[in-house]
């Protein structure tokens, strides 16, 4: 493939590197030119442009990335179509994913080209969650190098999704003077809530002193009827014989390990009884936060057998004191979900004629500034705006409002570059991202509030999009596990694309005209009440 400028006139058949202005419209890049692009391109005064030309044995980059898909073999998996030298790859069911490491590095080290991306190793995941990624670089790669990603990846099993099994499971919780009923009570919620992410169930619960025998008893009573046994002890264990492993032994039972090299997590027992597991949970799991026993339960529930070695193996990566890297069961439900919003406010205003409508005004107010009071005034726990055309003077006329501005210097590529922007702003805390556009005067408080309660009430585990009369409009709401799919968007697209080409759960909150009511013209911004300013 080469690659550099040329004249426009000898450009026809090769690919556009770089978007170009023409007159009103913009040519994408990775467009073939034709003759008729070429015609516009002369008319419009271009004389050079950055392209790129396939030698005859270049693979286009989509065909590429569909031939590696196709050539993995991987289980629990489901592949998107091709786009932009890109193949995702998502979770058919809720489990855990397993990747070769070797095959992607060999794969990786190849060429640069080449690439594959995935979550971490043994990362929970969600139906409908991207796992994987298949990127070609350029617009082409060579049959050579495609034909050693080919043989490097065909001999192996690259990735799975264990899918969870659904289990019953029986709770065991010993009891010393002082322990509060209430902390008892809230380890069988936040354990409920464990469980629900993969379809098991907490069948039975029994409280008991905390003596070795005592325990042993209820193991031996609770295997009667569970495939899994928990045990909380009232104290944490601070020995290899202390009463939780003790128990298990003393129950006919085998203790495969005791401590592990997370933190926290560090005081887990791993065992088992009649073929079951038996964990003893440190105390941290009474806590929803992520620590060690979440690995080694998520693993269980779907069938990964874990023995002493892997949980010696757990310590890089182990200290989770400071992450918080993925869904964690909550107490109270809905109410800790973090929903940011983001209002996209840097288009060009272009079928307005030259008066840019995010500063037309509505009662005397600037549309713009309408729009981010109502966000700042809603129930979401932040609010971040992206500008990009006309950026100081829109930003000025919010510069007393609670809200994050963000700038867009690449606004003329489309929507999609704004949508990036904002959602690369949002906090670690971010379970959700409202997006807003900014030239929708029909959205109320009562509007946002509504869609952030129906977000809540999901557990931030679906997509909640406005409609009007039934038909899809905006806003949009993503959960965090779409944040990734974002990032293969191009061009004048936005959150609608990912809510048509994703898999997730998606949720209709009827809103009435306001979900429907944009104004791109100056006809639609007379009609909605505006009055345009320059």
């Amino acid at each position: 493939m080469k690659f550099g400028s040329i004249l426009v006139e000898q450009a026809e058949g090769t690919i556009l590197a770089h978007s170009v202005a023409v007159g009103d419209k913009m040519m994408r890049k990775a467009r073939t030119l034709s003759g008729e692009d070429i015609a516009e391109l002369i008319a419009a005064g271009v004389k050079e442009v950055i392209v790129a030309r396939l030698d005859p044995d270049d693979i286009n980059e989509d065909t590429a990335a569909l031939m590696l898909v196709e050539a993995m073999r991987f289980s629990g998996i489901d592949a998107k179509p091709p786009a932009t030298g890109r193949v995702n790859l998502h979770a058919q069911h809720a489990g855990v994913l397993v990747v070769d490491e070797a095959a992607i590095q060999a794969l990786n080290a190849i060429d640069p080209a080449v690439t594959i991306a995935t979550l971490a190793q043994h990362a929970p995941v969600e139906t409908g969650r991207m796992v994987a990624t298949v990127k070609i670089i350029p617009y082409a790669v060579p049959r050579d190098i495609l034909d050693r990603a080919l043989r490097a990846i065909r001999t192996t099993d690259i990735f799975a999704v264990h899918p969870y099994r659904s289990m019953t499971v029986g709770l065991v919780q010993t009891t010393l003077p002082g322990v509060k009923p209430s902390v008892l009570d809230k380890t069988v919620r936040v354990t409920e809530t464990r469980l629900a992410r993969s379809g098991s169930v907490l069948s039975s619960e029994q409280r008991v002193s905390h003596e070795a025998a005592a325990v042993a008893d209820a193991l031996r009573k609770a295997n009667r009827a569970n495939d899994m046994m928990l045990v909380f002890g009232a104290s944490a264990v601070s020995d290899f014989d202390d009463v939780i492993p003790a128990a298990i032994r003393a129950a006919g039972g085998t203790v495969t390990r005791t401590g592990m090299p997370v933190d926290p997590g560090n005081l887990l027992v791993l065992g088992h009884l009649d073929g079951k597991p038996v964990i003893g949970a440190p105390g941290c799991a009474r806590s929803p936060k992520e620590n060690g026993f979440d690995w080694v339960l998520d693993r269980t529930l779907a069938g990964i057998e874990l023995n002493d070695t892997d949980i010696a193996r757990m310590g890089v990566g182990g200290l989770l004191m400071e992450i918080a890297s993925r869904p964690q069961p909550r107490e109270g439900t809905a109410r800790s979900e973090k929903i940011y919003i983001i209002i996209l406010a840097a288009g060009r205003s272009s079928r307005m004629g030259g008066p840019n409508k995010l500063m037309a005004e509505f009662d005397g107010k600037p549309l713009v500034r309408l729009i981010a009071e109502r966000a700042c005034a809603s129930r979401a726990s932040g609010v971040l705006l992206v500008t990009g055309h006309d950026a100081a003077r829109v930003e000025a006329t919010l510069s007393d409002l609670k809200l994050q501005p963000l700038n867009n210097p690449d606004y003329a590529i489309g929507l999609s570059s704004s949508l990036k922007v904002g959602m690369a702003a949002l906090p670690p805390d971010a379970t959700g991202a409202l997006i807003v556009l900014g030239d929708m005067p029909g959205i109320t408080t009562a509007d946002l509030d509504r869609m952030i309660a129906a977000f809540r009430r999901e557990h931030g585990n679906a997509i909640i999009r406005a409609t009007h009369n039934g038909k899809r409009g905006n806003p949009v709401i993503l959960p965090r596990a779409l944040f990734g799919s974002v990032a293969t968007l191009e061009g004048d697209t936005g959150a609608r694309h990912l809510v048509e080409a994703e898999s997730a759960a998606v949720i209709d909150i009827e809103l009435g005209e306001g979900a429907s009511v944009d104004v791109d013209t100056p006809e639609a911004m007379a009609k909605a009440g505006g009055v345009l300013r320059g």
